[in-house]
């Protein structure tokens, strides 16, 4: 039965929307060129095309870069930029033999819907975690919400460079900054506690203050416009259809030299 259930959770979406004040055009060529696409995305170092077939499927391999590492793997896509309703979608299949990937293999979608406002960006996808049992036991209480997160913080740096030009290696150097900081005043005010437990009352009411306006400005002060933040997307859908793959998921092929048997998520037949 535990197994049972901790399969099930590796089974369960991951969901991010964002709204970028740009056209449908320009998000759709920032996020679908293989160039660029690795500038913004945490999750990938390189995305490689290595052919189209006659259903206009796109071939591809990826990689992610660890330190003298490098995870690789194999991918399918399908997109269709120009529908009937004005909005454009995106689909894909992924897999890795690499035996310390935390993903096996997986699909998902992106979904661009335009607006007064800008463009509704979104995605979906789900897999089957990968590194065996621990990577099992460790899906859902750590890989996933990691993965969940890298999405999100990657959707606001190329929300920033749609909307205000940023380079996402700046936005990258922007969250470490404030990362730093942020770190540094935690460690000052916790070395002011400490402090305070061994100082005269007079003393005791410095540090105390201190100590209480600096954890105050760690955890409540917002970052800046221009740094990238997870916390600016939403994490679930404001209506069930924009959690729903496009039929095209379902159809499309599986990656080459990858098992035919793959979960599909929820079509949307809307």
């Amino acid at each position: 039965m535990g197994n049972k259930k901790v399969a099930a959770a590796g089974r369960k979406q991951i969901y991010v929307e964002t709204l970028i004040g740009a056209s449908l055009e320009e998000v759709w060529d920032l996020s679908q060129n293989p160039e660029q696409h690795p500038r913004w995305d945490l999750r990938f170092s390189s995305i490689v095309p290595v052919g189209t077939d006659d259903q206009e499927v796109t071939h591809f391999r990826y990689a992610f870069n660890l330190p003298f590492y490098t995870i690789a793997g194999m991918g399918v896509s399908l997109g269709h930029r120009f529908r009937a309703d004005g909005q454009a979608t995106s689909v894909l299949k992924f897999s890795t033999a690499n035996p310390l990937s935390p993903i096996r293999k997986g699909s998902g979608y992106w979904r661009y819907i335009p607006t007064d406002r800008g463009t509704r960006f979104i995605t979906g996808y789900t897999y089957d975690p990968g590194m065996g049992l621990v990577g099992r036991l460790l899906d859902s209480g750590f890989i996933r919400p990691a993965l969940g997160w890298a999405t999100a913080v990657s959707f606001d740096r190329l929300r920033l460079w749609a909307e205000t030009g940023q380079d996402p290696a700046t936005a990258r150097t922007r969250w470490i900054l404030d990362g730093v900081a942020r770190t540094a005043a935690l460690i000052g005010a916790t070395t002011s506690l400490r402090r305070a437990l061994f100082q005269p009352c007079r003393h005791r009411i410095f540090h105390l203050a201190f100590s209480s306006a600096a954890i105050a400005a760690v955890t409540l002060l917002p970052a800046h416009r221009t740094v990238p933040r997870a916390r600016r997307c939403l994490r679930r859908p404001l209506v069930k259809e924009a959690a729903s793959a496009p039929p095209t998921l379902v159809t499309l092929p599986t990656p080459l030299g990858v098992p035919s048997k793959q979960g599909h998520m929820k079509e949307n037949r809307a």
